[in-house]
């Protein structure tokens, strides 16, 4: 039986999650799909994970900049802001942006790191046990990813909740609890500000470096370091945030594997790869064909608009074995969750794994008996696989 196909209703997602029904059926029987869309006619769906790994590998041919990575057509005033964020930017410009950027994320690094991520987790989850009742998602998810790139903006504790709350209205502009505020504009301004305070009092780190990098081109220019401080907020906080939202939840819904994690500490090496294939907290991403071209058996026409979903190639059977079980002991390295390979893999992925595995190892140190108590409560959004309210109890 055909089910009724319809990738973009947000609604979708908000109650239900990704409608991984739907997604199936299109690998089976239409992987290149040309599905309604209200902004440009139609879009092509793109649903098998052969394919998604050569658009995402392509970019000479399906293309970031032309128009946007982003679902929504934008504005052209919104589609020249959005040119400057490494995100909207194809190779050769590309380059160079994420050539400035590469060094504060290598896994030397994040490994840096890793002491103080563990003492926050530490005092995060002694917290969360002393309440007893807690909203995983605001009080465990999100605040460390949050601490994390807080860290790396050199923004002090005062700030937090701000950037906190810009960055859950940057990505949830469709959702009633979140949207109503341009909070992209919020952390655009918020970063001028330390890029102007950086002249007299120099911020460090890699936010310094940005600013300050030697070489022919010299470093970001305060628009340009703006626009990475917006991707940096949002990419680095919601997508990690939302990962282990998910990942509490897979765990809720198969006990079996916690129990699995706490018998054999050494599958906290597999974890974090997993959760991100099984949560994969951006479900999709939207690439412009620079030329005409064909794939999956589709005549692609120059200018048309190709969505990868992400979420469909972590579940096609062709690329893993038992694709809908999570499994935390499964190897990492064929998903999408970082996406597809090419220009635009994750910068963080090094960071977002150190985040889950000590988050995690953390919990079953000091709370062991977590469990979630309510209905989790999902974004309405195509864009994000986001959890935004999860109930959990730990003992005391």
């Amino acid at each position: 039986m055909t089910p009724r196909i319809d990738l973009l209703d947000p609604d979708t997602y908000e109650r239900g999650g990704v409608p991984f029904e739907q997604l199936a059926w299109l690998r089976e029987n239409a992987p290149v799909y040309r599905h309604p869309d209200p902004d440009t006619g139609h879009l092509w769906a793109v649903t098998r994970h052969a394919d998604i790994v050569s658009v995402s590998r392509d970019p000479d041919t399906f293309s970031s900049e032309r128009r946007t990575p982003l679902l929504e057509e934008p504005s052209e005033e919104l589609l020249a802001r959005n040119r400057m964020m490494m995100l909207a930017q194809d190779p050769p410009r590309h380059t160079r942006t994420r050539s400035l950027v590469n060094r504060g994320f290598t896994p030397r690094s994040v490994a840096r790191l890793e002491e103080r991520v563990r003492a926050y987790c530490e005092r995060m989850v002694d917290a969360a046990r002393e309440k007893g009742e807690v909203d995983f998602v605001r009080d465990l998810a999100a605040p460390l990813p949050l601490y994390v790139i807080c860290e790396l903006l050199g923004a002090p504790e005062s700030d937090h909740e701000a950037i906190f709350t810009w960055s859950n209205q940057a990505i949830g502009a469709e959702d009633p609890e979140y949207g109503g505020e341009d909070g992209t504009m919020a952390l655009v301004r918020y970063a001028l500000g330390l890029a102007e305070r950086h002249r007299t009092a120099p911020l460090g780190g890699i936010m310094g470096d940005l600013l300050d990098a030697d070489g022919p081109d010299g470093g970001l220019d305060p628009t340009g370091f703006a626009m990475f401080v917006v991707l940096l907020a949002v990419a680095g906080n919601e997508t990690t945030r939302n990962a282990a939202s998910g990942g509490m939840l897979a765990f809720a819904e198969h006990p079996d594997q916690w129990r699995r994690l706490r018998a054999d500490r050494s599958l906290l090496d597999t974890l974090p790869d997993e959760i991100v294939r099984w949560v994969t907290p951006v479900n999709a991403f939207r690439r412009t064909a620079t030329r005409a071209t064909e794939l999956g058996g589709q005549a692609i026409a120059e200018g048309d608009k190709v969505v990868v979903f992400y979420a469909s190639g972590n579940r096609d059977p062709a690329a893993f074995t038992d694709p809908d079980a999570f499994d935390v002991a499964r190897p990492g390295g064929a998903h999408l969750g970082f996406g597809g390979g090419g220009p635009h893999f994750c910068l963080g992925a090094h960071l977002a794994r150190l985040e889950l595995r000590v988050l995690f190892s953390t919990l079953l140190d000091r709370a062991p008996d977590i469990t979630v108590t309510g209905t989790p409560r999902r974004l309405r959004s195509a864009f994000v696989n986001a959890i935004k309210h999860l109930p959990v109890t730990l003992t005391p």
